[in-house]
Order: structure tokens, then C-alpha cells, then sequence
């Protein structure tokens, strides 16, 4: 007699042996290291300034591409981002993973 005709003929046997095969795989699953994901901090350093009575404009123009202007001569930079609101200037630097910010 051939497993598929034993399944046939008990099929409680069959449920059972799927279930536990299940059940195996879920174990396994669960018990698995996470290396390929590991948890990483990117790199990220941003720089706020405040300048009392300064408009977007001036704050644009006076402080942020500066800021800009200066972060740029900085090697490993993925991404350059800033906002510039009245009286606030936020620029953002995002490293590459292989750079120390400190």
C-alpha cells in the first residue's frame, strides 16, 4: 500500500501529518537567526538654526545655502535635504552606512 492510498483510507492520519508538518515549519521558522536584517541606525546628522525675525527668504538665502554650500565639501553624503520656514532653517545630512558621524 502506497502513502497516497493510506491517506485515502485514514484521513485523519493525513490531517495529522500535514498539521505536524505545519507545525515543524512554523518552529523552525520562528527559531531562525536574523542576520541579513540587522537592526542599523543610519547615519543622520541635522543642523537647526534659529534666527529671530528672519523671513523663509532670508532664512533661505543667508543661512541654509551656506549650510549647504559648506556640508557639501563633506565625502559620503547620501542625501541633502532642507527646510527653511521664517525664523527656522533645518538641513538634514544622510551618510552613506560605511561613514562615522562621529
Amino acid at each position: 500500500m502506497s502513502l497516497p492510498e493510506f491517506c485515502i483510507r485514514r484521513p485523519v492520519f493525513a490531517i495529522m501529518l500535514n498539521l505536524l508538518i505545519v507545525l515543524f515549519g512554523v518552529v523552525g521558522y520562528l527559531r531562525l537567526p536574523v542576520r541579513e536584517l540587522p537592526d542599523v541606525d543610519p547615519p543622520v546628522v541635522t543642523v537647526t538654526t534659529v534666527y529671530q525675525g528672519a523671513s523663509a527668504d532670508v532664512m533661505e538665502a543667508e543661512i541654509t545655502e551656506r549650510i549647504e554650500q559648506e556640508i557639501n565639501t563633506i565625502s559620503g553624503i547620501k542625501t541633502l535635504t532642507s527646510i527653511s520656514r521664517d525664523e527656522v532653517s533645518l538641513v538634514t545630512v544622510r551618510f552613506n552606512l560605511d561613514i562615522d558621524v562621529d
